[in-house]
């Protein structure tokens, strides 16, 4: 009777905790592949990423393109012509809504707006305006630049007229919220004299300086600013 090359019996105890750990272990890696394979982390859903909705930007009428560049209104940057001789006119940041009830006049107060009080030699003035909702409720004005005019005038010589050179005029119906204020983007004043008559030329006069008192009234919509701002050219 040939006896056994290695006997049964009992195994010891760390050969048990080594089959319980390999046993575990196989567990732990098929659970794993199976989260892996559910969830791939490193891979798309197969389809592109949606670009990100953009923010509306506060709307703005085209600006008039009579000579000087304005500054870029709200989400446009209204282009100018090669005429250096008028500036174009903004129109306030506001968000342009289809209809609703028209602001009474009584309602909005208009201002004009410099931004000094002199000026150098080398200077250009910026204009600007703001409106104002004094009434409770929400209203409509057309503030696109076929209803704003920027008048300069020295005493009772009116000087230059944002319009005497306004090309391609539009019409943009803005809301005014109540209580609330909106102000135009600043535009320069060349400081020279303007006239339908002389849109292309480049030798327009030059406003007289040495301190001379200038006055800037603006109006929207037929509503005109009650008070005009002084200015000096120095």
């Amino acid at each position: 009777m040939s006896t056994p090359q290695h006997p049964v019996g009992r195994r010891s105890p760390a050969v048990y905790r080594r089959r319980r750990l390999m046993v575990l272990l196989i567990l732990v890696a098929i659970v794993v592949l199976v989260v892996l394979t559910i969830v791939r982390p490193w891979r798309g859903s197969g389809k592109p990423a949606a670009a990100p909705a953009s923010v509306p930007a506060s709307s703005s009428p085209a600006a008039q393109r009579t000579g000087a560049a304005a500054s870029p209104a709200a989400s446009a940057t209204p282009s100018a012509s090669a005429r250096p001789t008028a500036a174009a006119t903004p129109t306030p940041s506001a968000t342009v809504v289809a209809a609703g009830k028209p602001c009474a006049p009584a309602s909005i107060d208009v201002e004009a707006i410099t931004d000094a009080s002199s000026y150098g030699a080398t200077q250009r003035p910026l204009l600007s305006l703001s409106l104002t909702n004094d009434g409770s409720q929400m209203c409509t004005i057309d503030a696109g630049t076929a209803a704003m005019v920027f008048t300069i005038s020295s005493g009772r010589d009116q000087y230059w007229t944002s319009t005497d050179c306004q090309t391609d005029p539009v019409h943009t119906v803005i809301k005014l919220e109540p209580r609330k204020t909106l102000t135009s983007v600043p535009i320069a004043w060349d400081r020279t004299r303007s006239s339908k008559s002389t849109c292309k030329s480049s030798t327009r006069p030059q406003a007289p300086a040495g301190g001379a008192a200038y006055h800037l009234s603006v109006a929207v919509d037929g509503i005109a600013s009650k008070t005009t701002k002084q200015f000096l050219l120095n």
